[in-house]
């Protein structure tokens, strides 16, 4: 079985289990996904959602974190992994959104990966789910199980991200990096399957005995 065979055995298989998907951070509008996304490194999306709950429906623009200054975001968002870190990039992001955006999330790549705190993966996540635009986020979780189903060779994030992109359909990519997560955290867990008991796993290698190792990014 070659490896657009497996992309096609899980992409059935996540069809199947996740026909519909919600989008697991909560956010108000696109500058508050950016938000969520830049406070759910080293952090669960569970604990993110805890904290922002409180949050947005009072400040949810640019001008509200500039206007709160770092020490008070940092208190408001203490209870997340890495805040102080966090804290500095939300002010700086916003102040440069006034000065740079009109107060405006900007809708390129280029951009978005210029902001303070905003990689990458992050600016994936507001193209794909704030702005509809075809993305394939992908995070060490991602990174593992396209390892695992064969879908990459694990050397890094960037070489997974092109491989998935190849693999699967465009107009697949924005649902399908959520059905991924989705089904990691039920299914094809870093401790759990191990690679050799979930329907993926056992679907696509179906002689596979021993554990796999996966690559970390």
């Amino acid at each position: 079985m070659n490896e657009i065979q497996r992309a096609k055995i899980v992409l059935k298989i996540l069809n199947q289990t996740y026909p519909k998907i919600k989008v697991p951070l909560e956010s108000r509008n696109v500058f508050t996904l950016m938000i969520s996304v830049l406070l759910s490194a080293q952090c669960t999306d569970v604990n993110v959602n805890n904290v922002t709950k409180q949050i947005y429906p009072k400040y949810y623009r640019p001008e509200h974190f500039v206007k709160l200054g770092r020490k008070r975001i940092e208190k408001l968002i203490k209870k997340i992994g890495i805040f102080r870190i966090k804290a500095k990039s939300i002010y700086n992001l916003s102040k440069i959104l006034i000065n740079k955006h009109k107060g405006k999330v900007p809708q390129t790549f280029e951009e978005l990966e210029d902001l303070p705190g905003v990689g990458h993966k992050t600016a994936s996540v507001v193209m794909s789910q704030g702005f509809g635009y075809p993305a394939f986020p992908v995070d060490t979780h991602i990174h593992r199980l396209a390892q695992r189903w064969g879908l990459s060779n694990g050397k890094s994030v960037i070489q997974t991200e092109s491989d998935l992109k190849r693999l699967f359909p465009k107009k697949n990519w924005n649902k399908l990096h959520l059905q991924i997560i989705y089904y990691g955290r039920e299914y094809c867990k870093a401790r759990d399957c191990y690679g050799i008991s979930c329907k993926i796993c056992t679907s696509c290698y179906p002689k596979r005995i021993k554990p796999i190792k996966t690559k970390k990014p």
